[in-house]
């Protein structure tokens, strides 16, 4: 993890840790940097970069910004417009793009941005090439202007969009005629995407928070405030629900009894899936280690094997990739489909989930039977030093106490945060009273040493 650009790109509060500035300087380097790796190969004609934008109203901001470094460097940028992460990940790939860059902050509140960067394969840029971003952010480098005829245009892309668009309804190989479809769209990037896609489908489309004002995305709406799509599905007699999050990569569901199902279900269901139409290359599906452990008693009950990964879907899809896997994913409604996407893709998500109930003719509810959450208690507590802390010879003991009293009918995940000064301690078990018992111990021997 560099010092801007963390594992889903450079966030945090616009014009306060991410500004117009560094947009521009971010567009300069790439700009500078795909121009010169076009002219060492010998290929004609300027490098393309292709950006989107979420809803936010900063998005602006940073795209315009991002757009005149790009240019400024020699190369042309390619400006899609308001659209999905998975959508910009899809275009850099299949039209021959440089990179691409997609400005949002996902989830976070309105007034937080970001950018994330994704190869010319459609997949998160590499380690190597953003050291070399932030060393030019931090003045340790500097790159040429272009001039006369080698400064860079702007284009504007958005049929790029629709072709995605597109490409998602080409997916649908069954006809969703007759089922009533709600879709929660956080009044972010999938807007003006998702319900285009359905009602080609030919669902009864039912959308909320669908009016983006630059100010109310993900604001008590979409998959982190999935409640209210809950209430709305069970109100308007919905087969089957689902809400994305700001630039729509993750997606998680509500089933026709109002019930919400994770990406641990959706995983649970389209692995079971795959398994039975020998679909589960590897017989495995890749998680990360903050995935329910009732999921990976379910999986051992109909013997799919599985993957753990660090936490966030960069490490999922690194995985994937080394050891071919087909199906993968986090909790929080991040799924990659490796056959169809190279990132998570909440609207793709949507259309698999809808593929398994329409092939299985059974409600979504029922597709999740097999597979019972454990109940979870997480407590954060806050240290001076986290390491320290958590080597502490009487933390480790309390530990191997509770791990050892769980056995194979629950676990324990004790770490250190990436983003603050605390250590979470994680407690997965039958039992609710377990659970609190069990972290309780831990948590107090933390904070015996925790100043």
């Amino acid at each position: 993890m560099g010092k801007y650009f963390g594992t889903d790109g450079f966030r945090g509060e616009a014009n306060m840790v991410l500004t117009a500035e560094h947009a521009f300087r971010v567009g300069r380097f790439l700009g500078w940097y795909y121009t010169k790796k076009r002219e060492e190969s010998g290929q004609e004609g300027p490098a393309k970069i292709v950006i989107g934008k979420d809803t936010r109203r900063s998005s602006y901001m940073f795209e315009y910004s991002l757009a005149g470094g790009i240019v400024s460097s020699g190369c042309d940028a390619y400006l899609l417009h308001v659209t999905t992460t998975p959508s910009v990940a899809y275009i850099a790939r299949v039209d021959d793009f440089d990179c691409g860059i997609m400005i949002s902050a996902s989830h976070n509140p309105y007034y937080d941005n970001g950018i994330k960067l994704i190869n010319s394969q459609g997949e998160k840029m590499d380690d190597e090439t953003i050291a070399l971003i932030e060393d030019y952010l931090d003045g340790k480098s500097e790159v040429p202007f272009a001039l006369k005829d080698r400064i860079g245009c702007t284009v504007d892309y958005v049929s790029g969009r629709n072709r995605y668009i597109g490409y998602l309804i080409s997916l649908g190989i069954y006809s969703f005629k007759g089922i009533r479809v709600a879709l929660d769209t956080a009044n972010g990037s999938a807007w003006n995407v998702a319900k285009a896609v359905f009602d080609a489908l030919g669902a009864k489309t039912f959308v909320i928070n669908a009016e983006p004002d630059g100010l109310n995305i993900n604001r008590d709406c979409g998959s982190t405030h999935i409640e209210h799509l809950q209430r709305f599905v069970v109100e308007n007699g919905c087969d089957v629900g689902f809400a994305y999050d700001g630039d729509a990569d993750r997606c998680l569901c509500v089933d026709e009894k109002g019930n919400l199902l994770s990406g641990d279900h959706i995983l649970y269901i389209y692995g079971r899936y795959m398994k039975d139409r020998g679909k589960l290359l590897s017989n495995t599906v890749v998680t990360t280690i903050m995935s329910n452990f009732g999921l990976y008693k379910a999986f051992d009950e109909c013997g799919i094997e599985y993957a753990k990964t660090k936490v966030g879907d960069k490490y999922v899809h690194e995985y994937m990739k080394e050891h071919g896997c087909r199906l993968g994913g986090e909790q929080s409604g991040h799924i990659i489909f490796s056959k169809y996407a190279s990132t998570g893709d909440g609207i793709l998500t949507s259309l698999k989930m809808m593929e398994v109930m329409l092939a299985r003719k059974k409600k979504m509810s029922e597709l999740s039977e097999g597979f019972t959450v454990y109940p979870q208690v997480l407590e954060n507590v806050r240290v001076s030093d986290k390491a320290k802390a958590l080597g502490d010879e009487a933390v480790q003991e309390r530990i191997e106490g509770v791990r050892a009293r769980l056995g194979a009918e629950g676990r324990i995940l004790v770490r250190e945060s990436g983003t603050e000064p605390v250590i979470r301690v994680m407690v997965e078990a039958e039992s609710m009273e377990t659970c609190h018992e069990c972290v309780d111990s831990v948590v107090e021997a933390l904070r015996k040493v925790a100043l």
